[in-house]
């Protein structure tokens, strides 16, 4: 069995690190897109990105998660980052139309199916399939980057209510996504 991506990166592997470009370029670009205010910007952030990634490739275990959730994880992380340094907050502002009735409305659509990679479009499939406001949530915490006090500002949920519906809502994307037999069931709460 051939060792992953990350693994190969971990122990020096030239080919390796192409490798891993080629495969999550599309996802951590469209990550950058959606965090910085212009095509520059996110050009330096996927670099960053991806020597992140490279350092910390060690640290990735396959038990834990997927390659693709760990580099997403490190990605969504240091554009925060960037965002912050950069003396903005991590999201862009919420208006009139991010908290309508309408969930889907103001909040960003997962990017063409093309240019995103083949887990990330299982992950968009799947995030669909859940309840309304669960999407509501982990759409403004994934896409937008807000913090659970923030969605329960933008919502005006408690914020009890929004942690319960981020956390059901990740256990949920979890079995799906797993393919465990609760990932065929109707919509749990």
């Amino acid at each position: 069995m051939q060792a992953g991506i990350l693994e190969r990166v971990a122990t020096g592997q030239p080919a390796a690190v192409q490798e891993c470009i080629d495969r999550y370029g599309g996802l951590v670009w469209s990550l950058a897109r959606r965090f910085c205010s212009n095509p520059s910007d996110a050009e330096d952030a996927v670099q960053e990105i991806f020597l992140d990634v490279w350092r910390s490739a060690g640290r990735f275990d396959s038990a834990v998660a997927a390659e693709a959730t760990f580099i997403a994880m490190i990605a969504r992380r240091r554009l925060i980052d960037r965002s912050r340094r950069a003396g903005s907050r991590a999201t862009p502002s919420l208006d009139a139309g991010d908290m309508g009735a309408n969930l889907g409305d103001g909040l960003p659509q997962p990017t063409a199916a093309a240019e995103l990679g083949e887990d990330a479009q299982r992950a968009a499939v799947a995030l669909d399939s859940l309840k309304p406001e669960q999407q509501r949530v982990l759409r403004l915490s994934i896409y937008q980057g807000l913090s659970h006090e923030r969605i329960a500002e933008a919502t005006g949920l408690p914020l009890g209510t929004v942690k319960t519906h981020v956390r059901r809502g990740l256990i949920r994307l979890r079995e799906i996504l797993s393919g465990s037999p609760a990932g065929s069931e109707e919509v749990i709460s």
